[in-house]
């Protein structure tokens, strides 16, 4: 009787429980910020990128790509005209974002069809992989088959290369070799997540992926020293990528730069001329009769003893923030003057690094015991007082120290949007406006503060020549030295930095055109519309670390047109 009761009742009670939720209020779920969108992003992409961590797998990049898409998708289906300005900024950087994550993708994809050849014996391992991203389960003797079949294929692919005589270029045999290594820790995870807990793989998979392990590791040092000819005992050896001419268009406009790699490359020249011209007006007040490395080799003898670096650096952070307080340039919290600290950097990271690099950490490049004799010369002439003096401020106020301090406390979701444009251009801004105030007081302060100016052009002409095939690494080592006056060893290392170390192609073109960017911007709103200096520097440092086309919109009100294609030539 109850069991009846209780169905005939139940139409009646659910229909009086949905009543009940329709009545009640409830949670109003908002549509998420531009602020939360960035962070899921961010997170939608971190997951997958766990999740597809291994090379070689169209699966995987595909995958992605469809994420990328999704979130494209998603950013047109706003009401974009709703959006403040403030939105409408952080819009466009997140749109701005994706588009060059799926361009990233896509070449990733074209280099993996290329280097496809070379690696034959690849997508049955990729495979393994990929079912075990999909949490399949895996029968252990089918799994030694695949090991065993992709050994015999290692040892095929390799004598008919032998045979072929087959020569790659050492930039495509460092890449295949470095994503080979890839592989292989990626299936050591493999098999490491199943050898010992299931006896029926181990007993099945253990012997096979040894000699595999051993055979992919030999393989790829086959790729790289036999068809690439590359010693792995040279250390010193350049090897970068020119990554060609549209690949640096694609690359600028995702930086919102309207200029095409020629015309930058015009730009640099005519600052180079520029900073020739000072230098020898410097060089004839040193008495040199306008012969600048005559005055350059005279300010390099003037650096410290060893152990003698850190006094000085600390000495010329003080003067810079006095400089600045004292003329009202900007806001210096106390605790940023307070916070920043100093390390000395190791001598195998100064082989990338010739001077010293900042931020809340100053690393002090500076000669080790351990050095041969003619190294600590060249790391101690690089490093002289009147080089430091025009590059301490730039590490670290108004460099990029403050900017770190400033970027966690403003806007900090804008740090997903980091470039080197504003960073690094925001530093060599300082370089310049600083030079136009009278920092440097005497004719060997100025050649330490041209010294680094010359040295941003020609990393904007030697950076773009390498990637547009016009120079060779060795080509770019010998032009900082006939053309900047580098030392040759830190010659060497500046190369190596920019073409292998790890930075974007246009990472070290970045300094010098950031700066004119915010040099235009203060022509405009300081010297044109009547800001003062304290106003201006601190808006730029509270936007974060954007590309400065949208720091200028945000500075000038600017309302963005949802098509908003980089129009804007800075350079006058």
């Amino acid at each position: 009787m109850r069991a009846a009761l209780l169905l005939f009742l139940a139409p009646v009670l659910l229909s009086a429980c949905a009543t009940a939720a329709a009545q009640s209020p409830g949670p109003q779920i908002a549509a998420p910020t531009t602020q939360e969108l960035i962070a899921q992003y961010q997170a939608d992409r971190g997951s997958l990128g766990r999740l597809w961590s291994f090379p070689f797998s169209t699966v995987g990049l595909e995958r992605k790509q469809r994420l990328q898409q999704d979130w494209l998708d998603q950013l047109e289906g706003l009401d974009y005209g709703a959006l403040d300005a403030r939105a409408q900024i952080d819009w466009h950087l997140l749109r701005n974002m994706i588009e060059h994550d799926l361009e990233s993708s896509n070449l990733q994809h074209q280099r993996d069809l290329k280097a496809a050849y070379l690696v034959p014996f690849v997508p049955p391992l990729v495979a393994v992989l990929e079912a075990k991203s999909r949490r399949e389960e895996v029968d252990p003797r089918e799994m030694a088959e695949v090991l065993t079949a992709a050994l015999e294929a290692i040892k095929e692919t390799r004598t008919k290369f032998e045979e072929e005589k087959l020569e790659l270029s050492a930039p495509e045999a460092q890449r295949v070799s470095s994503q080979l290594n890839r592989l292989r820790r990626s299936l050591q995870s493999w098999v490491t997540y199943r050898d010992g807990y299931d006896p029926v793989f181990t007993w099945w998979c253990s012997e096979p992926w040894s000699d595999l392990s051993k055979a992919l590791d030999s393989y790829s040092k086959f790729i790289s020293k036999d068809l690439g000819g590359i010693d792995p005992n040279d250390q010193d050896r350049l090897i970068g990528n020119p990554i060609g001419r549209e690949a640096l268009l694609a690359e600028l406009a995702f930086e919102r730069i309207a200029y095409t790699p020629e015309e930058l490359l015009e730009i640099a020249q005519s600052e180079f001329e520029w900073c020739m011209n000072e230098r020898k007006k410097a060089a004839n007040e040193m008495g040199s009769d306008g012969d600048w490395r005559a005055a350059q080799e005279a300010v390099k003898k003037a650096h410290p003893e060893p152990g003698g670096q850190p006094t000085m650096i600390h000495f010329l952070a003080e003067e810079a923030i006095k400089f600045l307080e004292d003329r009202d340039l900007m806001t210096i919290p106390e605790l940023a003057k307070e916070s920043w600290r100093m390390q000395m950097m190791t001598p195998e990271r100064q082989k990338f690094s010739p001077y010293f690099t900042g931020g809340e950490v100053i690393s002090i490049s500076y000669p080790t015991d351990t050095m041969s004799h003619e190294a600590k010369l060249m790391t101690m002439r690089g490093n002289n007082y009147h080089y430091s003096r025009a590059t301490v401020q730039h590490e670290l106020i108004p460099g990029h120290h403050l900017q770190g301090y400033m970027a966690d406390r403003w806007a900090p979701h804008r740090q997903a949007f980091y470039t080197p444009f504003l960073v690094e251009g925001w530093a060599l801004y300082w370089e310049m406006r600083l030079w136009d105030l009278g920092f440097p007081t005497t004719p060997e302060d100025k050649i330490g503060m041209l010294f680094w100016r010359t040295h941003r052009c020609a990393r904007i002409m030697f950076s773009l020549n390498f990637h547009l095939g016009n120079w060779t690494p060795e080509e770019c080592v010998d032009f900082l030295v006939e053309n900047v006056g580098h030392e040759r060893r830190n010659a060497t290392a500046e190369v190596r930095r920019s073409i292998q170390g790890g930075y974007g192609p246009l990472y070290q073109a970045a300094y010098m055109l950031g700066g004119l960017q915010i040099l235009s911007l203060h022509r405009d709103l300081v010297e044109g519309a009547g800001w003062g200096e304290r106003d201006f520097h601190d808006a730029i440092l509270r936007e974060n670390s954007i590309p400065v086309e949208y720091v200028r919109a945000a500075l000038k009100r600017t309302s963005l047109p949802k098509d908003n294609p980089p129009t804007w030539r800075f350079y006058h």
